[in-house]
């Protein structure tokens, strides 16, 4: 398999130069080619697969002369010693994708830990110190954090905006250490983005230190995150049904991830991308018209993203042909007040207790079904267990959220970050002194 620049097609790179350069040097990012097609019989086989032996499947057909047969199989089943488990909502009709039973309880353990089972593997060929550079709107930084932490020949330097990610999650980012370092940003996770973007084409940064990213920006967080829905298929295939998936929508790698899968044979019928007051994409999907803006703090603080970086991406998929997206994509958003009543809504009718960010997934699904009047099985992904946010869905539902052990331990730990001006060359001093 080659990784192409959308930039620049025709130049193509090696699976190693992708994952340790996630950003092209003509600004781009990395697409791979060609993409493998898994025929029917595939997905008739997987109903009882775990999301590893899926995971491991995929990987062979994408790497398979590449990496090593065993290795590869070994290093998938130690990323992925949990699993993603539907759960029926309205069976038959309705169901969310829980992809929060990793170590930080959220989607994003899946691309983390694979990505650094990964790096570990090719980076026992060189002795060359990577630095991971991250920028977290709530969940990637501590996904990143737990997944990479303690990995031989690996820093990791996440970037978060100060105030903008809840306490649970801030306790993630800040309290491992190690060759783990936060930056608290004065600023959005925009700032926070473009600082890193600026950071992978800084000639002088590179030339001292070897970057990489574990941010969606790399192609290596977003290959994994396809398994699950691929998983979450031959879970609900006994019904008979289309399926459609909704995505709660930030930076639209998850979304971009979903399509690939679809591209490689996944009988998917259609998908949603559903998001908060941060709804550019959903707006494009309305008028033809990509208007990037400021990011809008809500309570769904992981998708407060105004400029989604994997933008360029879910077009690229689509050959930039806005019908085909359309036909393919519907967008739905909504506000705080919205996102409080769809949670109590969703509480007091399936006694599911949601996140924020998963009651807009499953919001935007139950409208698509509105909308559309056609009988699918709906898969709602649920991206983050709701103890991440338990003051907030406390007071929303009015009933305690249980913390499971592997968060509650983080509450008594003391934060340790470096503050920083939302300006890239306060953040590259600081850097060059953390590595120094």
């Amino acid at each position: 398999m080659r990784f192409y620049s959308t930039n620049s097609p025709q130049i193509a790179v090696s699976v190693e130069e992708a994952l340790f350069h996630s950003m092209p040097a003509d600004k781009g990012l990395y697409m791979p080619t060609p993409l493998p097609q898994l025929g029917r019989d595939f997905f008739e086989t997987i109903a009882g697969q775990s999301l590893a032996d899926i995971g491991f499947s995929i990987s062979r057909e994408l790497f398979g002369n590449e990496i090593n047969i065993a290795e590869l199989e070994e290093l998938t089943h130690q990323a992925f010693p949990f699993d993603t488990p539907v759960v029926d909502l309205d069976p038959g009709k309705l169901g969310v994708l829980e992809l929060f039973h990793g170590p930080s309880l959220a989607f994003k353990d899946v691309g983390a830990r694979y990505m650094a089972a990964l790096m570990a593997y090719f980076s026992k060929r060189n002795d060359k110190e990577i630095n991971i550079l991250v920028a977290t709107s709530g969940d990637t930084g501590g996904a990143v954090a737990m997944g990479f932490h303690n990995v031989p020949g690996i820093r990791v330097s996440i970037l978060y905006p100060s105030g903008r990610v809840s306490d649970l999650q801030e306790k993630q980012l800040t309290t491992l250490g190690g060759n783990v370092q936060a930056f608290e940003v004065d600023g959005t996770f925009d700032d926070c983005q473009a600082i890193v973007k600026q950071a992978f084409v800084d000639n002088e940064l590179n030339a001292q230190l070897a970057l990489s990213s574990a941010n969606s920006i790399n192609i290596f967080r977003l290959i994994p995150q396809g398994f699950y829905y691929v998983r979450a298929y031959g879970q609900v295939r006994n019904y008979g049904k289309p399926v459609v998936f909704s995505t709660p929508s930030g930076n639209f790698g998850n979304l971009s991830a979903g399509v690939m899968v679809q591209q490689m044979g996944l009988p998917v019928d259609h998908f949603v991308a559903a998001t908060n007051l941060n709804h550019v994409v959903p707006s494009y999907l309305e008028t033809g018209i990509y208007a990037p803006k400021p990011s809008v703090a809500t309570i769904s603080n992981a998708m407060d993203v105004g400029n989604p970086s994997n933008f360029i991406r879910l077009k690229h998929l689509y050959n930039d042909d806005f019908h085909r997206l359309k036909a393919n994509v519907s967008g739905y958003f909504y506000d705080d007040d919205e996102t409080r009543a769809g949670m109590k809504r969703i509480n007091e009718l399936y006694h599911y207790v949601a996140c924020p960010h998963t009651a807009i997934g499953i919001l935007g699904l139950q409208a698509y079904h509105m909308a559309s009047e056609k009988d699918v099985m709906g898969i709602s992904l649920a991206t983050a267990h709701p103890s991440k946010f338990k003051p907030l869905v406390e007071a929303i539902l009015e009933k305690p959220v249980d913390v499971p052990e592997r968060l509650a331990v983080l509450a008594e730990r003391t934060k340790q970050s470096i503050q920083i001006p939302a300006e890239y060359y306060a953040f590259k001093e600081s850097l060059l002194q953390t590595v120094a």
